[in-house]
């Protein structure tokens, strides 16, 4: 089946003016849907694994490069930072684990059969990761009460948000929430994996008709672009057929970031790929010294009361 066509709304819900962008902005007819070559899939794998097997074959035995969308953010990013935090142990807090119960919230909303109230489902997810093993359940059961009720206001709030401004999403648009993406190259060796917040739609032969969708709290980052065209390669080695489109959508300002998805994209990101393989293996393996790049992250950063780049650039920046 395909995304929503522009003039489509569920008819049993008049859509509010966001609701409605949001059909017209993700929508397109079937002739309006691009056509991919036959042979894509085979160029990209090749073209990647081309750049990538000389480094692989350097690793040692029985040790694989994975590759996910934090890590190629930081690896092209702060390299002093990525070794840094290679070291730490991970620790949850509010602000990470808002993300994480937000997008099972949206989970939920897609397959839920009673009513949508927002504060039930907040509260069913929030249980349901206290019940669990995971390491943000571990970290539920042992957070304070103030953090807790930080977490569920904020997270409440975005999936609020969500609501608002999402239409109903339709089965014959194919909803899909908190898909996981993997393709193994170079013979199992380079692993490439994500997951996205949401995508809707499917190919039909070679014609392209997902669309991949990254739901953010925050404001805009150009990572946040670089982070769904990992996927959509990742999507287009998987089944042959990369997604139509690409579109960050910001909860906040109930603003889209929406980016066609070329045959130019994903060779640009085979080559972001391969240069963050090449990183990885300086860094790692070769011991290279690494390089110090100051940005917005800094305000997070474990390094920033020590690090001189940082410093400087916090301190040129208006109050936050």
């Amino acid at each position: 089946m395909n995304t929503p066509e522009t003039t489509s709304s569920p008819p049993e819900q008049q859509l509010n003016p966001a609701q409605q962008a949001v059909v017209e902005q993700l929508g397109a007819r079937l002739e309006e849907r691009p056509l991919f070559a036959e042979d894509l899939r085979h160029h990209l794998r090749s073209a990647l694994e081309t750049a990538v097997e000389p480094l692989i074959e350097t690793l040692p035995p029985g040790q694989d490069l994975f590759l996910a969308k934090h890590q190629l953010g930081q690896l092209h990013g702060c390299q002093t930072r990525y070794l840094h935090e290679q070291e730490q142990e991970f620790v949850w807090a509010v602000n990470i684990a808002r993300g994480s119960i937000v997008h099972k919230a949206v989970e939920l909303a897609i397959n839920w059969r009673r009513e949508i109230e927002p504060p039930v489902i907040i509260d069913e997810v929030l249980a349901r990761y206290e019940q669990d093993s995971s390491s943000l359940g571990d970290w539920l059961q042992g957070c304070t009460e103030v953090e807790r009720a930080e977490l569920r206001s904020e997270s409440l709030d975005a999936f609020t948000k969500y609501l608002e401004c999402w239409p109903p999403l339709r089965p014959a648009w194919r909803p899909v929430s908190e898909s996981r993406l993997r393709s193994e190259l170079c013979g199992g060796r380079l692993i490439l994996s994500g997951r996205a917040d949401l995508t809707l739609g499917v190919a039909e032969g070679h014609r392209a008709g997902k669309v991949i969708i990254d739901l953010k709290t925050g404001n805009f980052s150009p990572l946040h672009t670089e982070d769904l065209r990992f996927y959509a390669l990742i999507e287009a080695l998987r089944i042959g057929v990369p997604p139509r489109l690409l579109a960050s959508y910001y909860l906040d300002s109930a603003h889209f970031i929406p980016e066609a998805v070329t045959e130019d994209l994903l060779m640009a990101t085979v080559a972001r790929v391969a240069d963050a393989a090449a990183i990885y293996m300086d860094l790692i393996h070769h011991k290279i010294a690494p390089t110090t790049s100051a940005g917005p992250q800094c305000r997070w950063c474990d390094l920033a009361e020590t690090c001189e780049t940082g410093r400087s650039f916090l301190e040129e920046q208006p109050s936050w």
